[in-house]
């Protein structure tokens, strides 16, 4: 995911939630909707949604020091989780309280028009971000389906982005129907079951979001086409004959490391192996730009099951 392109969405996102939430919240003051006031809290966690999302940004561009050889980069899944836990978690929990208490205390919505106003309003606004995460995830996420584009995306910003817009379009429809039918049947109940149904969907967002970004923080491996690509790249045919091991490791969305352990002539002179090290590094480089740390171990072959590099590509021993 090119940095830009996310940043773009996120702001997009971020202008879009602010607006909508003061909006929200007056709604919410003039009538006394609690699916109002609900989706005003998920708008206010929405923005702060954001902002975590370009703070950790921001941070994972700090250089590698000596306390943190391999960089930053992780800071962006850190933020990432963040949103996904504590925003999320925080936004559901409390839509499902205050659904709680307006199914158990139900009282009639009152000045319908405002919050019939605020919704049709954060829904085009919605609509428009919601476009913006689409367009810009429609540039990199090339054949995959959406769901695979979530789970597969090594970049946490985008697919937060996408559920978040997501979710807020759906909770916006769902607070629709829960005024309209508190209006039209004179029953305060149906408030509280909008509410409800916005909570619930807050809940499970924020498990997809959270099982995804674990996973990017406990560290995943490069796509299966980018470690053919590599395997590719290390064998020259000359000194380097085949790749005996191989694992890859994503330090940040726009890094990956390299260690493989490689198999050379058992005749050629330290020179010869040195040289042919460095421009299987080269040769990785051009293949995966974002392969930046590479460490590479020639070895003898002394025995069979070396991963071979084939012209269909063999999957990595993990």
């Amino acid at each position: 995911m090119s940095a830009s392109g996310g940043t773009k969405a996120i702001v997009a996102a971020l202008g879009a939630n602010l607006a909508i939430a003061v909006a929200k919240f007056v709604a919410a003051a003039f009538s006394g909707s609690a699916s109002m006031l609900a989706e005003g809290v998920h708008s206010v966690a929405d923005s702060g949604n954001q902002g975590l999302l370009l703070l950790g940004g921001k941070k994972a561009k700090k250089e590698a020091s000596e306390e943190h050889p391999f960089g930053y980069g992780r800071e962006r899944y850190i933020y990432g989780f963040l949103v996904s836990i504590v925003l999320f978690t925080l936004g559901g929990v409390f839509a499902l309280y205050e659904g709680y208490e307006k199914i158990s205390h139900p009282h009639q919505v009152e000045h319908w028009y405002w919050p019939v106003g605020v919704l049709l309003f954060a829904i085009i606004a919605e609509s428009f971000s919601f476009r913006t995460a689409i367009r810009e995830s429609n540039e990199i996420r090339g054949k995959l389906g959406w769901g695979q584009f979530i789970r597969r995306a090594k970049a946490p910003e985008l697919p937060v982005v996408l559920l978040e817009d997501f979710g807020a379009l759906v909770g916006l429809v769902l607070a629709l129907g829960g005024v309209g039918l508190a209006l039209l049947t004179g029953n305060g109940v149906w408030d509280g079951v909008g509410t409800m149904c916005i909570g619930a969907l807050l809940v499970v967002i924020a498990i997809v979001l959270a099982a995804e970004t674990k996973s990017l923080l406990l560290g995943e491996s490069a796509d299966p086409a980018e470690r053919d690509r590599i395997r590719e790249a290390l064998v020259d045919g000359e000194t380097v004959t085949s790749v005996i091991h191989m694992r890859t490791l994503h330090l940040g969305p726009e890094e990956l490391l390299v260690a493989a352990k490689v198999a050379v002539q058992h005749d050629d002179t330290a020179e010869q192996v040195a040289n042919a090290i460095n421009a299987a590094e080269q040769r990785i480089r051009e293949a995966v730009p974002i392969a930046r740390v590479i460490y590479l171990e020639p070895d003898i072959l002394r025995a069979p099951g070396a991963e071979s590099v084939q012209a269909s590509g063999a999957s990595e021993g993990n």
